[in-house]
């Protein structure tokens, strides 16, 4: 089997021909058919280091059918299509009792089709980091950055009944998504000042909650506009990584509102997993609206330089295995 890797420089991607792992008593074998790159963290963590990355984490969004399964296996079977937190690989082992992920693996309901499946593992960590966030009804939500995470988020705040959820991003692309899946107001951040057109949007108030999920080399910048854009009283939620600085911290606008990191809410991640299956079954998330290229497993690389070069061409780029 063929599994992604990364040898050490920068954008050093490649596959290498591996064994097909061997399954332990309580693990399963699931053949993958499609694998979702996620810009943020498989740039930022992975794709942009000087140094190899463990093929172990090279991805986390897989779907396709389980091949087979341990001995004491109950909860799954032979031909099972399912989502898995696992990386891009033409197979991969689950342990059903890893306590890094509960679940690791899921059976995606019949009418969830396995591109839509795809995007359960955001739906999970997305319903977790709401918690986080004290979205009141009424509320108006600001989302800054609408990649797969943020544009999640978006989506997602629509279910907590605000008022108003205010989508920004700086490319074209991302912002026309954000309104055809559903945000009431669309900033592009390239040719609006995004602090004047939400406290515009707002009446001079401001947002009550902000979701910052830009992270990398544009984040510093993003959350200083954003303790700007919070309404007093409000929340800021940071869900972006990879920044590589510190994040400015005005101490006069802080003593006015509450800056929250997202994993904090210390949610049951089971429970919000098989919230996630119902949410995919509901169309909640419009995942599949949200993918932008479809590219052979083969042509992995070729993804992930289309991800790091044309950042505004792109969205969701997918893998699919034969």
């Amino acid at each position: 089997m063929r599994r992604l890797a990364k040898r050490d420089g920068i954008g050093n991607v490649f596959l290498e021909d591996v064994e097909i792992p061997e399954i332990g008593p309580r693990e399963v074998l699931v053949r993958v058919q499609r694998s979702l790159i996620s810009r943020g963290s498989e740039l930022g963590g992975r794709y942009l280091r000087e140094t190899a990355v463990d093929p172990a984490v090279m991805g986390y969004a897989a779907v396709g059918e389980i091949d087979r399964v341990g001995d004491d296996v109950a909860e799954l079977c032979v031909g099972d299509r399912v989502s898995a937190l696992k990386p891009h690989a033409e197979y991969v082992t689950a342990d059903l009792d890893d306590p890094r992920h509960r679940p690791p693996v899921v059976k995606l309901p019949d009418d969830v089709s396995l591109e839509a499946g795809l995007f359960w593992c955001f739906l999970t960590s997305g319903g977790t980091w709401m918690l986080a966030a004290g979205i009141r009804p009424g509320d108006t939500v600001a989302v800054v950055g609408q990649g797969l995470v943020g544009s999640t988020m978006m989506q997602l705040a629509r279910t907590y009944d605000p008022g108003k959820v205010i989508a920004i991003d700086a490319l074209p692309l991302r912002c026309e998504l954000a309104e055809k899946l559903g945000a009431d107001a669309v900033v592009n951040a390239a040719e609006t000042d995004s602090v004047e057109a939400v406290r515009e949007l707002t009446d001079g108030k401001g947002a009550d909650v902000v979701f910052e999920a830009v992270g990398g080399q544009w984040a510093a910048k993003a959350f200083g506009q954003i303790q700007d854009m919070v309404a007093y009283g409000g929340n800021i939620v940071l869900i972006g990584l990879y920044q590589g600085e510190p994040l400015p911290l005005d101490a006069s606008k802080a003593m006015g509102h509450r800056i929250t990191g997202a994993n904090s809410a210390g949610a049951d991640r089971p429970t919000y997993s098989d919230k996630a299956l119902a949410m995919l079954s509901e169309g909640v998330v419009k995942g599949e609206q949200m993918i932008t290229h479809r590219f052979p497993f083969d042509q992995a690389k070729e993804a992930f330089d289309l991800l790091y070069e044309n950042p505004g061409e792109t969205l969701g780029v997918v893998l699919v295995y034969e």
